[in-house]
């Protein structure tokens, strides 16, 4: 491997049981190096966890659909430290250039659907606002979407099968998984039919997770829909949940 001036036996390093992952100085030589565009596409295509971190924060541009893929493909199903290098570099794209929004659209929003209930908030919050990005893309929102609804069906099914006697990480990843999703439906709220908007609300809205009945309060400030489910809320037990209905600009 050629990257900069720095220059790498991948055999030797194999056949000797060296990792990259452990290896501090190969990791700092490789952040100095000046990488070409295409090295760094071929780190994330077949890299290390270190190289495929390290190329997706030293990308500095988008040239077409492959690089996009390089991506996308290390945004799930991978290492965290991956995962996160890659939802922050996305998101700095469709940040900072409109012309690859389309490149992102046109590739699958399951992909983003994935990303949006990541087991690391950070990674959940950089895709939800990456995807608002790409809202005015029909096709993608409409799948990103029916996704997301389908996340929150299951999710409701899981906490209904729960008992006082599961372990509390179980019900709480379902929670988190249903926060994320209402997040991204705040985004979204058009693209959901009343009919699954109104029952996700009234079914959420039962959740005994505060931040969770806070988010469908804001999405019913958004959508008009459930009334019944406002006025539930805005006599909840939370004051933050009350505060989401009444002066919905805090927050």
């Amino acid at each position: 491997m050629h990257c900069g001036r720095i220059i790498v036996n991948m055999n030797e390093l194999i056949n000797n049981n060296i990792s990259f992952d452990n290896n501090f100085e190969y990791a700092y030589n490789l952040c100095l190096a000046n990488c070409s565009h295409i090295e760094l596409i071929n780190m994330l295509k077949n890299g290390n966890i270190a190289e495929k971190q390290i190329a997706a924060l030293k990308m500095d541009y988008i040239n077409n659909i492959d690089d996009v893929n390089a991506l996308l493909n290390n945004l799930t199903g991978c290492d965290g430290k991956i995962r996160e290098a890659v939802a922050f570099k996305i998101n700095y794209f469709l940040l900072n250039d409109k012309n690859v929004r389309s490149l992102f659209a046109e590739s699958s929003a399951d992909v983003f659907a994935k990303a949006s209930i990541d087991i690391n908030a950070n990674i959940c919050r950089l895709i939800v606002d990456s995807a608002f990005m790409l809202k005015s893309y029909k096709v993608f929102s409409l799948d990103y979407v029916n996704q997301i609804v389908n996340y929150i069906y299951e999710a409701l099914i899981e906490l209904d099968k729960f008992v006082f006697k599961d372990k509390k990480y179980v019900i709480n990843k379902q929670l988190f998984k249903l926060y994320w999703c209402l997040e991204a439906l705040n985004f979204f709220p058009e693209y959901v039919s009343d009919e699954d908007l109104k029952k996700i609300m009234t079914e959420c809205s039962k959740q005994s997770e505060y931040t969770v009945r806070e988010k469908v309060a804001s999405l019913i400030q958004k959508t008009n829909i459930a009334p019944e489910v406002r006025k539930l809320l805005s006599n909840d037990d939370n004051y933050y949940v009350q505060q989401m209905l009444h002066h919905p600009c805090f927050f």
